[in-house]
């Protein structure tokens, strides 16, 4: 178990990481910016909010934060999926961000629910 909770660490960094590029990659009008500026937010608070899991004192306390890393996940869906729909960026370069989004939102429902029926 603690190797699985050191991965998905590292995986949320990784995550925060590749949202800083795809948001240093948006340039244009003041509509950009501030879905930049959501994105940034967003995407980079999931690996912060899991490392606050992590720290939980309670089985309660370490869903809650989970449920956080799950809505800003799919906060973070929602700006890429925009900045797709309003071709922000060409399509190739937000493909692979785009299967880690819906990766790490399918491995965190799963965390939840598991801890849920435990």
């Amino acid at each position: 178990m603690a190797r699985e909770q050191d991965d998905l660490r590292e995986r949320t960094f990784e995550f925060a990481r590749r949202i800083i590029r795809v948001c240093s990659s948006l340039h244009g009008s003041s509509v950009t910016s501030v879905i930049r500026n959501q994105l940034l937010r967003s995407g980079t608070s999931v690996g912060a909010n899991y490392r606050e899991a992590r720290r939980g004192r309670s089985k309660a306390e370490f869903l809650s934060k989970a449920g956080e890393c799950l809505r800003e996940l799919d906060e973070s869906l929602y700006w890429i999926e925009l900045i797709q729909a309003e071709d922000l960026m060409p399509p190739d370069q937000l493909k692979e961000i785009l299967d880690e989004t819906d990766q790490l939102i399918s491995i965190f429902v799963t965390l939840i629910k598991t801890g849920r029926s435990v």
